[in-house]
């Protein structure tokens, strides 16, 4: 059988046996034509140390669609996934090159930008007013800080899927995994304020507003898009002043950094976040450890002082 058609198989694995997301199974087509684009195997037999050398050696040497060149996250994902795919091959008696070989390359160190408690309170602030736009762009907010939502998970959510009595509700993340998550009573009044104002029938929670606010009864596929939700968290953050790089992962890394500054146990952010693996909530570790550093110094270099007078 061609690669070609061994790729679509392992797409269609993905999604029936591994209940893989309609968004992972996306980003592996992508990964994995790039290659057979870049490298071509027209044979599973064809991939070999040498095409994959070439492969990542172009892919290093790619520009993004905005000039920059890829990173090394963004490299990686096209590694993994082709490591995926060697291992399915494997798995069927498929000859092909040995997923073991493919050495995924060292990320860089990940730094965690977040928010301080004056600079959340700017930012959720400057999102006042009482028109449609304004209450929908105040419950975006809140919703982001207080659930820890992805962007992706924000924009997924539906009506019903909340129930602001308990103030609670589920969602499914990366992976199709599903996670219950909590939001807290201003982001509970942000959402009622905000849903009282609509008038339209679409099922999702956020949607977009045309400029003709008659088109919400006639107009379907309403809902806000990931990208539209990136401009707003943007423009609230320009509007507040704050000179940091704010995006809605901002807003999740605000929310995980303020949990564990106040007490909460690792485990217990890494379920809220809907983390796999600890390794991923433990970067936040280094940002609440530097804090509680600073705390400590600052403690003990007054006792020191005190004992001096």
């Amino acid at each position: 059988m061609d690669t070609k058609s061994l790729v679509q198989e392992f797409l269609d694995y993905l999604e029936i046996e591994r209940n893989r997301s309609k968004k992972t199974i996306e980003n592996y087509r992508h990964y994995l034509e790039r290659f057979l684009t870049m490298a071509p195997a027209k044979r599973p037999e064809d991939i070999t140390a040498e095409s994959v050398r070439r492969f990542r050696l172009l892919l290093n040497r790619l520009g993004e669609e905005n000039g920059k060149p890829l990173s090394r996250v963004t490299q990686n994902y096209h590694i993994i996934a082709l490591r995926n795919f060697l291992k399915y091959l494997a798995k069927r008696d498929v000859p092909s090159l040995q997923a073991e070989k493919l050495e995924v390359g060292k990320n860089p160190t990940y730094t965690v930008e977040f928010l301080d408690a004056g600079e959340l309170d700017r930012l959720l602030e400057s999102a006042s007013g009482t028109s449609l736009r304004a209450l929908r762009d105040r419950a975006v907010l809140e919703m982001l800080f207080s659930a820890g939502l992805r962007v992706s998970e924000l924009t997924s959510i539906n009506r019903d899927q909340l129930n602001l009595k308990t103030q609670e509700f589920s969602v499914r993340g990366k992976g199709g995994k599903v996670r219950v998550v909590f939001i807290s009573g201003t982001a509970k009044q942000a959402i009622e304020d905000y849903l009282r104002k609509r008038n339209d029938i679409d099922p999702a929670l956020f949607v977009r507003i045309p400029r003709n606010t008659q088109q919400l009864h006639s107009t379907k596929g309403l809902r806000l898009t990931p990208r539209s939700v990136q401009r707003i968290v943007k423009y609230y953050a320009a509007k507040a002043g704050l000179v940091k790089d704010v995006h809605p992962h901002t807003l999740r890394h605000s929310f995980a950094t303020d949990l564990l500054v106040n007490g909460a146990d690792i485990r217990s952010v890494q379920a809220m976040l809907g983390h796999s693996s600890i390794t991923t909530t433990q970067i936040y570790t280094h940002v609440t450890n530097q804090q509680l550093r600073e705390v400590h110094q600052a403690f003990h270099s007054r006792r020191s002082k005190k004992a001096k007078d």
